[in-house]
């Protein structure tokens, strides 16, 4: 509110900055202590002791939201929210607080004061709703159990095979898991009356990196694209050094850990890579070629991704390419590959358009008087029973991105 009501620009961007100290500073308080505590310690001849802080749940999302938010009203492309209830109430919506997407207050700015709580909404959330719930508890922690088979014991013993099978599994894993919380929050969001933005847009049919980030967290790369990259000058000058910075950042974002900022900045070589290099090549091969070479390499980055411990990384990526000196696969590959293949086909088909492309055409064809949707009806049932089926019984299983 203070930078709304500055008179003049040194004041505006006096608050801005003040803004933006406390939440990143908090921010960084909470999430990265013991992080530079350890590295420290590690660097210099002190032992300094660790702190213990709990992180707060969904401190990463909402402290961008506030940082969205207040830029944009510096910049004066939203005016500010003069009831402080209702900024609360933005930052606190529950449906995508813990792990998104993002929402800028300028994608909900009208329907804080004017939200339409209608049955086509609450129809439309319910589904949307019901499909996240069955990637999650379906797929992701279907998947979950066979990464924890292949990735998580003697990574030093694993074949060839096995530590690939195991990577595919984590692949499918993170896509529901993350993609799967993102439709349950814009679900509650439509039951309530608020539009959230699309979060993902089928990464994995991508034919490069740069394809795949674009169609992965879009609220984040849009967020890092618009409050980083463009300030710091975009393609028009130090291209090399902003993509960095941006990459850099994305991979410390999320989590206080090495291998989070190697992760980052594996990508941010790959797309600066492709940007001046690369796509001269690849787009003169045929797009299957592309498409293999873009997952092999998303593929890689997740491996990154998951081994917090740079010891236990390094081990598994020498799997990948069999420099442990292990047999080809173990035999448990072959069993455990057998009896989950139903499961793995239908994984991966999932994750393309082709079932949502094949389900319309059904429900199009099968409305009743032109108004039922019977097949979307048998669908949601057939899910909730699913879901419930699996559930029962089963211990508490998080999201992945609770953790950030």
């Amino acid at each position: 509110m203070q930078i709304h009501k500055s008179e003049t620009e040194q004041q505006k961007k006096m608050y801005l900055i003040i803004s933006l100290i406390i939440n990143i500073g908090l921010l960084g308080i909470f999430k990265y202590t013991g992080f530079f505590v350890n590295n420290l310690n590690a660097l210099l001849p002190i032992d300094l002791p660790v702190p213990n802080i709990s992180l707060p749940i969904g401190i990463s999302f909402y402290t961008f939201q506030i940082v969205s938010y207040v830029a944009d009203v510096y910049c004066n492309r939203v005016k500010a929210q003069e009831s402080f209830p209702k900024f609360l109430m933005y930052v606190s919506l529950y449906p995508q607080l813990i792990a998104g997407p993002i929402i800028r207050y300028i994608d909900i700015e009208k329907e804080i004061d004017n939200r339409e709580v209608n049955i086509s909404n609450i129809s439309q959330g319910i589904n949307r709703f019901i499909i996240g719930l069955a990637k999650k508890v379906i797929i992701a922690n279907t998947a979950a159990t066979l990464v924890s088979t292949f990735l998580d014991g003697e990574i030093a013993t694993l074949g060839v095979l096995d530590a690939w099978f195991g990577l595919l599994m984590f692949t499918v894993q993170i896509y529901f898991d993350f993609s799967g919380y993102s439709d349950m929050a814009i679900g509650l969001g439509k039951i309530f009356g608020f539009t959230y933005c699309e979060n993902f847009n089928y990464p994995y049919i991508s034919k490069s990196a740069t394809e795949f980030w674009r169609r992965w967290h879009m609220s984040l790369g849009s967020f890092f694209r618009d409050y980083v990259y463009i300030p710091l000058g975009g393609n028009r000058k130090r291209q090399l050094l902003n993509i960095f910075v941006v990459w850099f950042l994305t991979g410390f974002w999320h989590g206080a850990s090495w291998n989070f900022i190697i992760w980052g900045l594996y990508f941010g070589t790959i797309i600066y890579l492709e940007k001046k290099v690369l796509f001269k090549f690849t787009k003169k091969l045929p797009q299957i070629i592309q498409w293999f070479f873009a997952i092999i390499i998303v593929m890689i980055g997740w491996a990154i991704f998951y081994y917090v411990d740079l010891n236990s990384l390094s081990t598994f990526l020498k799997a990948l390419v069999g420099l442990n000196n292990n047999p080809l696969y173990s035999d448990t590959l072959p069993i455990t590959f057998m009896s989950n293949i139903a499961f793995v086909v239908i994984a991966l088909i999932a994750s393309t358009p082709i079932p949502k492309i094949l389900f319309h055409k059904l429900n199009d064809n099968s409305k009743v008087n032109g108004n039922l949707d019977f097949v979307q009806i048998i669908f949601n049932v057939s899910l909730i029973f699913c879901t419930i089926s699996l559930l029962v019984g089963e211990s508490y299983n998080p999201f992945l991105y609770y953790r950030f």
